[in-house]
């Protein structure tokens, strides 16, 4: 029994992919409440599906970027599939480019999932770029406690808490342009990097070809002023 518990477990785990937060409770699930972001790099393989589930509060803004850098192996395709599914399944954004923008207002509190699909390369992966989180307005969050009574504040201490929520956000953006940059600078890397292969094997393509026409040059002169050794004079 323990031994068959202990299989369904991971088999659960492979089945339903990564989670960018934990499962939580309806009472803690305020306690995640945050502009959570991620950004990494994975290589998808050939007609391969990775998916993500990253938790969000409702009420939230989420966003989501990615760029495909390069292919591997027989991929001729750099379009990549991409799908943002809800906590209760439905499709809520799609896109089947190389580089893609999603954002929607989350409606439901729950683990949102994220998958892309390499099926456009059946024999060969893809490396993408990816970034994703949410971003929350903080008002709501604000009136309710107002009303609760939780807190009480003045004027003064509304203004701050208002502009510095208004820096968060710009802060925020900053960061995703920044990111966005750093995927176009991936991209050229990989991209000279692939040129600079061609040009290399290219070059000493020619070169071999070179070499080998001019021994084939020699070697024809050579026979035309060969003589025979029963020849009374040279052929040339």
């Amino acid at each position: 029994m323990l031994l068959k518990a202990l299989l369904l477990a991971l088999s659960s785990r492979c089945v339903f992919g990564r989670k960018s937060e934990p499962m939580l409770d309806e009472s803690h699930a305020g306690l995640f409440r945050g502009s959570d972001k991620y950004d990494f790099a994975l290589v998808v393989g050939a007609a391969e599906t990775e998916c993500f589930w990253h938790f969000a509060h409702q009420s939230g803004s989420f966003y989501l970027t990615y760029m495909v850098q390069w292919v591997t192996g027989m991929a001729n395709d750099q379009r990549l599939f991409v799908t943002v599914s809800s906590p209760q399944g439905a499709l809520v954004a799609s896109e089947n480019e190389a580089f893609g923008r999603m954002g929607f207002q989350t409606e439901v509190t729950g683990f949102y999932r994220l998958c892309l699909g390499n099926h456009n390369n059946q024999f060969g992966g893809i490396r993408v770029f990816v970034n994703f989180g949410v971003i929350y307005d903080g008002s709501e969050e604000l009136r309710r406690e107002t009303e609760q009574g939780e807190r009480v504040l003045n004027s003064t201490l509304a203004d701050i808490e208002e502009s510095v929520q208004k820096l968060q956000n710009h802060i925020l953006h900053t960061w995703r342009h920044y990111i966005f940059a750093r995927m176009r600078k991936g991209k050229d890397h990989y991209l000279l990097l692939s040129n600079l292969n061609y040009v290399t094997w290219w070059s000493a393509t020619q070169s071999l070809l070179i070499v080998l026409s001019g021994y084939l040059q020699l070697f024809v002169l050579k026979r035309l002023f060969r003589t025979p050794a029963d020849a009374s004079r040279p052929r040339c």
